[in-house]
């Protein structure tokens, strides 16, 4: 029984989308693939896979299963990598892609570090906001936060950062504080456009008591796509603003923005290094990636979780559970 390549076979598969297509690309039959995933489900006791025989789809508990293989063979990855880091000194030209707001602010240190340690290494950094395709752009590896909408790509996340909704003490005296979801529609709002989910001014607003969520539509009167206009705009007295805390997590320590709807909860999102392929990934590409799990284990910015006034929220939450 080898359950790294149980793993390896079943990501295949999901990826592929076809087991022909999953063994093409792993070098095995059909056949072979079949067993494999059979094995796999008769030694959890579960079914992963619903086949039929025009598509393959993800069970609840496989969906599960899914994510927790890519962590896992990417951390064996990583092992090896880190293994065999002495004896091929990694070389060449590493083209990354990054957020602007997160790149500017927070990756210096990760160039510095990589020039610093890998001397045979040049870096070709791009930075825009647009999910970019790899392949047919020649990215050797994008920096992307939030949902990650390409499951054939290979993901490792190396941090999170909280979503918060917030404004300027300045705009508040205005126009008065919102106390439910529903005042926002009073409210102007300045929207990041990149957003991913089902609408980028449609927000969602999850009720720390376990209630229902409240969905709401509203009329933004401002887009972009980059943070860092919507975040002056907010300090300029501009509007309310849901930003992530790599953002505006130093502007509410210092009291520049105020957190608004404590009673809601925002998500969390990833922060991921992504890569076209962990087959034969070239040591650069793994140098950086390392580099970023590395340098981004204790976060440079002020957490939503560290301010007093969510700490609190939080144990209220807690207490009413």
């Amino acid at each position: 029984m080898n359950r790294a390549l149980e793993m390896e076979v079943f990501v295949a598969v999901v990826d592929a989308g076809s087991f022909v297509r999953a063994g093409d690309a792993l070098a095995m039959s059909k056949a072979a693939v079949s067993r494999h995933v059979d094995a796999l489900e008769r030694r959890l006791g579960v079914r992963l896979l619903q086949r039929t025989t025009r598509r393959l789809s993800l069970t609840e508990e496989g969906n599960g299963f899914y994510h927790h293989c890519k962590e896992i063979l990417a951390a064996i990855e990583a092992a090896e990598a880190e293994a065999t880091s002495r004896v091929l000194e990694p070389s060449g030209t590493v083209r990354i892609n990054a957020p602007v707001s997160f790149a500017v602010r927070y990756m210096g240190p990760v160039w510095r570090e990589v020039l610093h340690r890998y001397p045979k290494i040049e870096v070709d950094l791009t930075l825009t906001d647009r999910v970019v395709d790899l392949i047919d752009e020649g990215v050797d590896l994008a920096v992307r936060i939030g949902e990650l909408a390409d499951s054939s790509l290979v993901s490792r996340r190396f941090a999170t950062t909280n979503v918060v909704l917030a404004a300027s003490p300045g705009y508040l005296a205005r126009h008065g504080t919102p106390q439910t979801p529903v005042d926002l529609l009073r409210h102007q709002i300045i929207a990041y456009r990149n957003w991913t989910g089902p609408g980028r001014d449609e927000w969602t607003f999850t009720p720390r008591d376990g209630s229902d969520p409240v969905r709401l539509r509203l009329k933004c009167r401002v887009f972009s796509n980059s943070g860092d206009p919507c975040r002056q705009i907010a300090l300029a007295d501009g509007g309310i603003v849901l930003q992530p805390d790599f953002l505006i997590g130093d502007d509410l320590r210092e009291g520049r923005l105020q957190p608004l709807l404590l009673d809601y909860a925002f998500p969390e999102l990833g922060m991921y290094a992504v890569y076209p392929s962990r087959k034969q990934l070239p040591q650069k590409v793994r140098a950086v990636v390392n580099l970023l799990s590395e340098l981004f284990e204790h976060v440079p910015w002020t957490r939503v979780s560290d301010l007093p006034a969510f700490a609190d929220m939080e144990r209220k939450a807690g207490k009413r559970a």
